[in-house]
């Protein structure tokens, strides 16, 4: 149905109804952080000192990512006691994600100005 169909034949609650889930998936991933954060975990299980120094975020913008994240459903925290170790890890749900950062990323390549393919 093209975009000047779609305007006549539904109101704008209905077609905002129908964006909805996009805008919903946006808003639990879609800060810089939690990108890059999803992005560095789809590589593996890393330790907290280990995604603050991939991601170059401070301790305290990391914890906060990281607990959102995990809030979402996003991440696994696994803590260790011998030595003591913090690990994170993409969840089922995060791991679905790579598929769309792979496509973002060739989509980025093509359309966004300044990003070397």
């Amino acid at each position: 149905m093209s975009p000047t169909a779609t305007s006549q034949e539904q109101s704008v609650e209905e077609q905002n109804a129908a964006a909805c889930p996009i805008v919903e998936a946006v808003e639990q991933i879609g800060s810089q952080w939690r990108l890059i954060v999803l992005y560095d975990l789809a590589e593996g299980e890393q330790r907290f000192n280990e995604l603050k120094r991939s991601t170059g975020a401070s301790s305290r913008t990391l914890s906060r990512v990281l607990d959102d994240l995990e809030d979402a459903g996003l991440v696994d925290r696994r803590v260790e006691d011998r030595p003591i170790a913090t690990y994170y890890s993409l969840t089922e749900k995060g791991q679905a994600l790579c598929p769309i950062f792979t496509d973002l990323e060739g989509w980025a390549d093509e359309w966004v100005d300044g990003i070397d393919a």
